[in-house]
């Protein structure tokens, strides 16, 4: 019983502080939230008026997509609505997936229906500099811009309709084009599902 007492007597302003930092970095969270998250959301807008810069406002939808993630766990997928004056001009939506370094995050963009990739931009990488980086250059980027949303073809003569790997970032550029093949189908799958976009035409 005394040493529980001798400790206390010693170490109080120890735990003072310890509780008064706490609820500081708790309090600081809460009010920096806000901006986080409205900052976070004035990012993802400016990279998708990049994308569809046809689109004057860009819209949650009010209820999410419901896909597996590429680690196999489910994900509620949140996406936004583009539009010019009233029509869906297009659709947003993030990917992830993993890459040589690290986490490889993409904004996306589709057309209204659904039919053809608008392009993405790499919202976060920490891939080699030099090397798997250059997924972030336009030359690999604009060959996406048109091709089928779906399961995308690699192709190393690059036919119409497919894409090429980077040379001397082969891992880094097929993370990128598997993410967007795993995440159009499921997403398309969905959104037709929910009626939100028609059916492919059946031949």
């Amino acid at each position: 019983m005394r040493s529980i007492k001798h400790f206390f007597e010693q170490s109080w302003l120890l735990i003072v502080a310890s509780f008064f930092f706490g609820l500081l970095i708790a309090v600081t969270n809460a009010a920096l939230s806000a901006r986080i998250a409205w900052n976070a959301t004035a990012k993802l807008n400016t990279l998708a008026g990049g994308l569809l810069p046809s689109a004057t406002k860009f819209t949650p939808l009010d209820e999410t997509i419901d896909i597996v993630a590429r680690g196999g766990k489910p994900q509620a997928l949140q996406l936004y609505r583009a539009t010019d004056n009233g029509e869906t001009v297009g659709w947003i939506f993030t990917a992830v997936g993993s890459g040589f370094a690290d986490k490889i995050e993409l904004v996306v963009a589709v057309n209204g229906d659904l039919q053809s990739l608008a392009g993405f931009v790499i919202l976060a990488s920490n891939e080699t500099p030099g090397f798997g980086d250059r997924i972030k250059e336009d030359g690999f980027r604009n060959q996406f811009k048109g091709v089928p949303a779906g399961e995308l073809v690699i192709s190393n003569s690059g036919e119409p309709g497919t894409v090429v790997t980077i040379s001397g970032a082969t891992v880094s550029s097929t993370a990128v084009i598997e993410t967007l093949s795993h995440y159009l189908t499921q997403v398309k799958e969905q959104m037709q599902q929910k009626g939100l976009v028609d059916h492919d035409d059946e031949s």
